[in-house]
Protein backbone atom coordinates (compact mmCIF):
# COMPACT_ATOMS: atom_id res chain seq x y z
CA UNK A 1 0.00 0.00 0.00
CA UNK A 2 1.14 3.65 -0.71
CA UNK A 3 0.93 6.15 1.67
CA UNK A 4 -1.13 6.28 4.18
CA UNK A 5 -3.87 9.84 4.10
CA UNK A 6 -6.12 11.97 6.28
CA UNK A 7 -9.97 11.75 4.99
CA UNK A 8 -12.47 13.56 6.44
CA UNK A 9 -15.91 12.44 6.61
CA UNK A 10 -18.69 14.81 7.66
CA UNK A 11 -21.68 12.72 8.69
CA UNK A 12 -22.15 9.48 10.52
CA UNK A 13 -25.38 8.19 8.82
CA UNK A 14 -24.92 5.08 7.07
CA UNK A 15 -23.05 6.59 4.44
CA UNK A 16 -20.51 8.66 5.92
CA UNK A 17 -20.06 5.41 8.37
CA UNK A 18 -19.44 2.90 5.06
CA UNK A 19 -16.88 5.30 3.73
CA UNK A 20 -15.40 5.52 7.21
CA UNK A 21 -15.36 1.21 7.16
CA UNK A 22 -13.72 1.04 3.75
CA UNK A 23 -10.87 3.80 4.03
CA UNK A 24 -10.08 2.71 7.75
CA UNK A 25 -10.13 -1.18 6.42
CA UNK A 26 -7.31 0.60 3.51
CA UNK A 27 -5.20 2.05 6.34
CA UNK A 28 -5.94 5.44 6.03
CA UNK A 29 -7.11 8.29 9.14
CA UNK A 30 -10.22 9.03 9.27
CA UNK A 31 -12.09 11.72 11.37
CA UNK A 32 -15.90 11.78 11.60
CA UNK A 33 -17.68 14.92 12.15
CA UNK A 34 -21.27 14.76 12.82
CA UNK A 35 -23.96 17.30 13.84
CA UNK A 36 -25.76 14.89 16.69
CA UNK A 37 -23.72 13.41 19.34
CA UNK A 38 -25.23 10.16 18.47
CA UNK A 39 -23.70 8.65 15.29
CA UNK A 40 -26.25 6.38 12.90
CA UNK A 41 -27.73 9.49 11.23
CA UNK A 42 -30.96 7.40 8.98
CA UNK A 43 -30.31 4.35 10.84
CA UNK A 44 -30.89 6.29 14.47
CA UNK A 45 -33.83 8.75 13.96
CA UNK A 46 -35.08 7.56 10.36
CA UNK A 47 -36.24 3.60 11.69
CA UNK A 48 -39.31 3.41 13.28
CA UNK A 49 -38.64 2.80 16.94
CA UNK A 50 -39.92 -0.36 17.77
CA UNK A 51 -37.19 -2.10 15.14
CA UNK A 52 -35.09 -3.07 18.19
CA UNK A 53 -33.17 -5.99 16.09
CA UNK A 54 -32.57 -3.53 12.89
CA UNK A 55 -31.29 -0.59 15.20
CA UNK A 56 -29.34 -2.96 17.54
CA UNK A 57 -27.44 -4.69 15.11
CA UNK A 58 -26.43 -1.31 13.26
CA UNK A 59 -25.43 0.32 15.86
CA UNK A 60 -23.11 -2.30 17.06
CA UNK A 61 -21.49 -2.29 13.13
CA UNK A 62 -20.87 1.58 13.98
CA UNK A 63 -19.61 1.03 17.14
CA UNK A 64 -16.68 -1.25 15.88
CA UNK A 65 -15.88 1.03 12.83
CA UNK A 66 -15.36 4.22 15.42
CA UNK A 67 -13.55 2.26 17.85
CA UNK A 68 -10.71 1.43 15.29
CA UNK A 69 -7.43 2.84 16.52
CA UNK A 70 -7.34 5.08 13.22
CA UNK A 71 -10.73 6.31 13.35
CA UNK A 72 -11.60 9.28 15.77
CA UNK A 73 -15.49 10.71 16.36
CA UNK A 74 -16.39 14.13 17.25
CA UNK A 75 -20.14 14.36 18.02
CA UNK A 76 -21.48 18.04 17.71
CA UNK A 77 -20.13 19.62 15.05
CA UNK A 78 -21.18 21.54 12.35
CA UNK A 79 -19.94 21.90 9.13
CA UNK A 80 -21.46 24.92 7.11
CA UNK A 81 -21.69 28.97 7.18
CA UNK A 82 -21.89 30.27 10.99
CA UNK A 83 -21.40 27.16 12.60
CA UNK A 84 -18.06 25.57 13.79
CA UNK A 85 -15.99 25.20 10.32
CA UNK A 86 -17.15 26.06 7.11
CA UNK A 87 -15.99 24.10 4.03
CA UNK A 88 -12.84 26.17 3.32
CA UNK A 89 -11.96 26.53 6.88
CA UNK A 90 -12.27 22.36 6.67
CA UNK A 91 -10.37 22.05 3.73
CA UNK A 92 -7.60 24.34 5.26
CA UNK A 93 -6.97 21.53 7.77
CA UNK A 94 -5.18 19.81 4.84
CA UNK A 95 -6.99 16.70 4.45
CA UNK A 96 -6.78 14.66 1.62
CA UNK A 97 -10.26 14.55 0.59
CA UNK A 98 -13.55 15.46 2.22
CA UNK A 99 -16.86 13.48 2.06
CA UNK A 100 -19.66 15.06 2.66
CA UNK A 101 -22.43 12.75 3.76
CA UNK A 102 -24.87 15.11 5.42
CA UNK A 103 -27.84 13.73 4.52
CA UNK A 104 -30.44 15.62 3.27
CA UNK A 105 -31.17 18.37 5.93
CA UNK A 106 -33.92 20.61 4.26
CA UNK A 107 -37.21 20.25 4.07
CA UNK A 108 -39.17 20.22 0.71
CA UNK A 109 -42.24 21.93 0.15
CA UNK A 110 -44.75 21.96 -2.11
CA UNK A 111 -46.27 25.70 -2.01
CA UNK A 112 -49.69 25.44 -1.50
CA UNK A 113 -51.51 28.54 0.16
CA UNK A 114 -51.98 27.54 4.17
CA UNK A 115 -48.76 25.23 4.71
CA UNK A 116 -47.13 27.49 7.50
CA UNK A 117 -50.33 26.81 9.30
CA UNK A 118 -50.53 25.73 13.08
CA UNK A 119 -50.96 21.98 12.82
CA UNK A 120 -49.36 21.69 9.10
CA UNK A 121 -45.68 19.30 10.15
CA UNK A 122 -43.38 17.76 8.20
CA UNK A 123 -42.60 14.39 8.29
CA UNK A 124 -38.85 14.69 8.92
CA UNK A 125 -39.63 16.47 12.27
CA UNK A 126 -42.47 14.43 13.22
CA UNK A 127 -39.93 11.40 12.60
CA UNK A 128 -37.24 13.03 14.84
CA UNK A 129 -39.50 13.72 17.51
CA UNK A 130 -40.68 10.13 18.00
CA UNK A 131 -37.16 8.90 17.71
CA UNK A 132 -36.20 11.51 20.66
CA UNK A 133 -33.57 13.49 18.55
CA UNK A 134 -32.17 16.18 20.86
CA UNK A 135 -34.39 19.78 20.02
CA UNK A 136 -37.05 17.87 18.06
CA UNK A 137 -37.83 15.67 21.18
CA UNK A 138 -39.27 17.90 23.63
CA UNK A 139 -41.62 20.16 20.61
CA UNK A 140 -45.42 19.73 21.08
CA UNK A 141 -46.94 18.10 17.52
CA UNK A 142 -50.77 18.61 18.18
CA UNK A 143 -52.03 16.24 15.94
CA UNK A 144 -56.36 15.82 16.20
CA UNK A 145 -57.94 12.99 15.84
CA UNK A 146 -57.76 13.68 12.02
CA UNK A 147 -54.65 13.51 9.89
CA UNK A 148 -53.84 14.24 6.25
CA UNK A 149 -50.62 12.37 5.45
CA UNK A 150 -48.87 13.89 1.37
CA UNK A 151 -47.09 11.02 0.10
CA UNK A 152 -47.13 7.50 -0.58
CA UNK A 153 -44.08 6.14 -0.05
CA UNK A 154 -41.94 4.68 2.64
CA UNK A 155 -42.20 7.76 5.06
CA UNK A 156 -45.99 8.36 4.51
CA UNK A 157 -45.86 4.28 6.40
CA UNK A 158 -43.72 5.20 9.16
CA UNK A 159 -45.83 8.27 9.57
CA UNK A 160 -49.28 6.35 9.79
CA UNK A 161 -47.67 3.33 11.88
CA UNK A 162 -46.77 6.60 14.32
CA UNK A 163 -50.18 7.89 14.25
CA UNK A 164 -52.01 4.54 14.43
CA UNK A 165 -49.24 2.80 17.08
CA UNK A 166 -48.15 5.49 19.13
CA UNK A 167 -51.06 8.77 18.64
CA UNK A 168 -53.73 6.56 18.62
CA UNK A 169 -55.69 8.91 16.23
CA UNK A 170 -59.49 8.28 14.90
CA UNK A 171 -58.16 8.69 10.80
CA UNK A 172 -54.89 8.94 8.96
CA UNK A 173 -55.79 9.96 5.41
CA UNK A 174 -52.85 9.52 2.13
CA UNK A 175 -52.59 12.01 0.28
CA UNK A 176 -51.52 11.06 -3.27
CA UNK A 177 -51.09 12.75 -6.69
CA UNK A 178 -50.83 10.07 -8.58
CA UNK A 179 -53.03 6.42 -8.93
CA UNK A 180 -52.47 3.82 -6.91
CA UNK A 181 -49.85 2.15 -9.38
CA UNK A 182 -47.60 4.83 -8.34
CA UNK A 183 -47.45 3.70 -5.29
CA UNK A 184 -43.49 3.97 -3.71
CA UNK A 185 -44.00 1.89 -0.58
CA UNK A 186 -41.94 -1.05 -0.10
CA UNK A 187 -44.70 -3.76 0.33
CA UNK A 188 -42.67 -5.00 3.83
CA UNK A 189 -43.16 -1.94 5.03
CA UNK A 190 -47.11 -1.51 4.40
CA UNK A 191 -47.45 -4.66 6.54
CA UNK A 192 -46.66 -1.81 9.80
CA UNK A 193 -50.14 -0.11 8.60
CA UNK A 194 -52.16 -2.18 6.73
CA UNK A 195 -54.34 -3.91 9.26
CA UNK A 196 -55.50 0.15 9.92
CA UNK A 197 -56.68 0.43 5.77
CA UNK A 198 -60.58 0.58 5.59
CA UNK A 199 -60.85 -2.27 2.95
CA UNK A 200 -64.37 -0.91 2.20
CA UNK A 201 -63.31 2.73 1.28
CA UNK A 202 -60.64 1.53 -0.33
CA UNK A 203 -62.66 -0.08 -2.83
CA UNK A 204 -64.96 3.10 -3.34
CA UNK A 205 -61.77 4.84 -4.27
CA UNK A 206 -60.33 2.16 -6.52
CA UNK A 207 -64.31 2.94 -8.76
CA UNK A 208 -63.72 6.11 -8.07
CA UNK A 209 -60.80 6.41 -10.21
CA UNK A 210 -61.39 3.78 -12.38
CA UNK A 211 -62.53 5.69 -15.63
CA UNK A 212 -59.24 7.93 -14.95
CA UNK A 213 -57.08 5.01 -15.16
CA UNK A 214 -58.42 3.55 -18.02
CA UNK A 215 -57.51 6.05 -20.05
CA UNK A 216 -53.88 5.25 -19.34
CA UNK A 217 -54.14 1.63 -19.59
CA UNK A 218 -54.51 1.02 -15.86
CA UNK A 219 -57.02 -1.65 -14.79
CA UNK A 220 -58.21 -0.36 -11.13
CA UNK A 221 -59.57 -4.03 -10.56
CA UNK A 222 -55.57 -5.72 -11.53
CA UNK A 223 -54.16 -2.74 -9.15
CA UNK A 224 -56.60 -3.21 -6.19
CA UNK A 225 -55.61 -7.10 -6.52
CA UNK A 226 -52.00 -6.16 -6.54
CA UNK A 227 -52.26 -4.03 -3.40
CA UNK A 228 -54.58 -6.30 -1.49
CA UNK A 229 -51.72 -9.27 -2.15
CA UNK A 230 -49.06 -6.79 -0.72
CA UNK A 231 -51.49 -6.24 2.70
CA UNK A 232 -50.53 -9.85 3.99
CA UNK A 233 -48.54 -10.83 7.45
CA UNK A 234 -50.10 -7.47 8.55
CA UNK A 235 -48.79 -6.76 12.04
CA UNK A 236 -51.95 -6.67 14.76
CA UNK A 237 -53.67 -3.14 14.95
CA UNK A 238 -52.80 -1.33 18.32
CA UNK A 239 -55.37 1.49 18.18
CA UNK A 240 -58.86 1.72 16.39
CA UNK A 241 -57.18 4.13 14.04
CA UNK A 242 -58.71 3.50 10.30
CA UNK A 243 -56.40 4.64 7.23
CA UNK A 244 -58.22 5.94 3.49
CA UNK A 245 -56.36 6.50 0.57
CA UNK A 246 -57.52 9.40 -1.74
CA UNK A 247 -55.38 8.62 -5.04
CA UNK A 248 -55.69 11.04 -8.36
CA UNK A 249 -55.69 14.22 -5.88
CA UNK A 250 -53.38 16.97 -5.44
CA UNK A 251 -53.27 19.44 -2.10
CA UNK A 252 -54.44 22.81 -3.38
CA UNK A 253 -55.20 24.65 -0.01
CA UNK A 254 -54.34 24.09 3.51
CA UNK A 255 -57.96 25.09 5.39
CA UNK A 256 -57.50 27.19 8.94
CA UNK A 257 -59.91 28.62 11.43
CA UNK A 258 -59.68 32.13 12.58
CA UNK A 259 -56.24 31.02 14.64
CA UNK A 260 -54.45 29.69 11.77
CA UNK A 261 -55.17 26.36 13.03
CA UNK A 262 -55.44 23.37 10.70
CA UNK A 263 -59.57 22.31 9.77
CA UNK A 264 -59.22 20.83 6.43
CA UNK A 265 -57.30 20.20 3.26
CA UNK A 266 -58.92 21.42 -0.64
CA UNK A 267 -57.17 18.80 -2.83
CA UNK A 268 -57.68 18.92 -6.46
CA UNK A 269 -58.55 15.65 -8.62
CA UNK A 270 -55.71 15.23 -11.23
CA UNK A 271 -55.37 12.39 -13.97
CA UNK A 272 -52.56 10.87 -15.39
CA UNK A 273 -51.34 11.59 -18.13
CA UNK A 274 -47.91 9.88 -20.20
CA UNK A 275 -44.86 11.31 -20.29
CA UNK A 276 -41.73 9.28 -20.54
CA UNK A 277 -41.01 6.86 -18.51
CA UNK A 278 -43.72 7.59 -15.44
CA UNK A 279 -47.50 9.21 -15.92
CA UNK A 280 -47.89 12.82 -15.10
CA UNK A 281 -50.01 14.22 -12.67
CA UNK A 282 -52.20 16.94 -14.72
CA UNK A 283 -55.07 18.95 -12.44
CA UNK A 284 -58.31 18.83 -13.49
CA UNK A 285 -59.25 22.20 -11.89
CA UNK A 286 -62.02 20.29 -9.63
CA UNK A 287 -61.46 20.49 -6.02
CA UNK A 288 -63.12 18.81 -2.75
CA UNK A 289 -62.20 19.05 0.92
CA UNK A 290 -60.74 16.49 3.26
CA UNK A 291 -61.76 17.08 6.88
CA UNK A 292 -58.54 17.54 9.20
CA UNK A 293 -57.03 18.37 12.28
CA UNK A 294 -53.89 18.43 11.22
CA UNK A 295 -51.16 17.80 7.64
CA UNK A 296 -47.76 16.27 7.38
CA UNK A 297 -46.27 16.08 3.88
CA UNK A 298 -44.16 13.52 3.62
CA UNK A 299 -42.75 14.30 0.04
CA UNK A 300 -38.82 14.03 0.66
CA UNK A 301 -36.22 16.21 1.73
CA UNK A 302 -33.49 19.01 0.17
CA UNK A 303 -29.78 19.37 1.32
CA UNK A 304 -28.88 21.83 3.54
CA UNK A 305 -27.83 25.10 1.77
CA UNK A 306 -26.25 26.19 4.55
CA UNK A 307 -23.23 23.60 4.76
CA UNK A 308 -21.58 26.05 1.94
CA UNK A 309 -21.09 23.67 -1.03
CA UNK A 310 -22.54 24.74 -4.28
CA UNK A 311 -25.86 24.38 -4.59
CA UNK A 312 -29.28 23.94 -6.86
CA UNK A 313 -32.56 23.48 -7.05
CA UNK A 314 -32.22 21.48 -4.01
CA UNK A 315 -29.08 19.61 -4.60
CA UNK A 316 -25.58 20.07 -4.06
CA UNK A 317 -23.91 20.21 -7.48
CA UNK A 318 -22.04 17.04 -9.37
CA UNK A 319 -19.18 17.22 -11.62
CA UNK A 320 -21.57 17.09 -15.22
CA UNK A 321 -18.48 15.79 -16.96
CA UNK A 322 -18.89 11.89 -17.10
CA UNK A 323 -16.15 9.69 -16.62
CA UNK A 324 -17.26 6.16 -17.50
CA UNK A 325 -15.87 5.16 -14.79
CA UNK A 326 -17.47 2.44 -12.77
CA UNK A 327 -18.94 3.85 -10.26
CA UNK A 328 -19.34 7.21 -12.18
CA UNK A 329 -16.25 9.46 -10.81
CA UNK A 330 -18.46 12.58 -11.57
CA UNK A 331 -21.51 11.26 -10.04
CA UNK A 332 -19.89 12.00 -6.53
CA UNK A 333 -17.61 15.02 -6.83
CA UNK A 334 -18.66 17.89 -5.97
CA UNK A 335 -18.46 20.68 -9.12
CA UNK A 336 -18.15 24.62 -9.24
CA UNK A 337 -20.24 25.81 -11.41
CA UNK A 338 -18.73 29.25 -11.43
CA UNK A 339 -15.55 28.15 -12.21
CA UNK A 340 -16.83 24.89 -14.40
CA UNK A 341 -14.13 22.72 -12.33
CA UNK A 342 -14.71 20.21 -9.89
CA UNK A 343 -13.83 20.88 -6.42
CA UNK A 344 -10.50 19.30 -5.41
CA UNK A 345 -10.87 16.48 -2.75
CA UNK A 346 -14.50 16.87 -2.10
CA UNK A 347 -16.44 14.14 -2.57
CA UNK A 348 -20.51 13.37 -1.87
CA UNK A 349 -22.34 10.27 -1.14
CA UNK A 350 -26.27 8.87 0.58
CA UNK A 351 -28.70 11.61 0.53
CA UNK A 352 -25.95 14.61 0.48
CA UNK A 353 -25.72 13.49 -3.18
CA UNK A 354 -29.53 11.89 -3.61
CA UNK A 355 -31.63 13.68 -1.53
CA UNK A 356 -34.52 10.79 0.00
CA UNK A 357 -33.49 7.99 -2.04
CA UNK A 358 -33.84 4.75 -0.32
CA UNK A 359 -33.26 4.00 3.05
CA UNK A 360 -30.15 2.67 5.00
CA UNK A 361 -28.89 -0.36 3.15
CA UNK A 362 -29.05 1.79 0.02
CA UNK A 363 -27.50 4.68 1.74
CA UNK A 364 -24.48 2.26 2.57
CA UNK A 365 -24.14 1.24 -0.83
CA UNK A 366 -23.97 4.36 -1.79
CA UNK A 367 -21.23 5.33 0.71
CA UNK A 368 -19.09 2.31 -0.86
CA UNK A 369 -19.29 3.25 -4.39
CA UNK A 370 -18.12 6.80 -2.94
CA UNK A 371 -15.00 5.00 -1.10
CA UNK A 372 -14.25 3.58 -4.49
CA UNK A 373 -14.15 6.55 -6.59
CA UNK A 374 -11.97 8.26 -3.11
CA UNK A 375 -9.45 5.74 -3.27
CA UNK A 376 -9.22 6.07 -7.26
CA UNK A 377 -8.71 9.72 -6.76
CA UNK A 378 -5.82 9.17 -3.90
CA UNK A 379 -4.09 6.51 -5.99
Amino acid sequence: MGMNHLIVVVGAGPAGLAVANVMSKQGHEVVVLNRDIKFGGLAEYGIFPNKHKLRGGLRKGYWEILTRPNVRYFGNVMVGNGYHLTVSELRALGPSAVVFSTGAQGTKTIGVEGDTAQGVYHAKDCVYHYNLLPEFSTRPFEMGQRVAVIGIGDVMVDIAHWLARRRRVAEVHVIVRRGPAERKYNPKEIRAVCAYIDQDSLQKEMVRIAPRLEVVGQSSEKILAEMRAEFTKCEPPESHTRMYFHFLSSPKRVLTNDQNQVIGLEAEDTKLELRGADPAAVGLKTCYTIPCDSVVFAVGDRVDEAVGLPYKNGVFVTNPNRTQNDPDDSLFQAYDEATGEVIPGVFLCGWARKASEGLVGVAKRDGEWCSEVVLRYLA
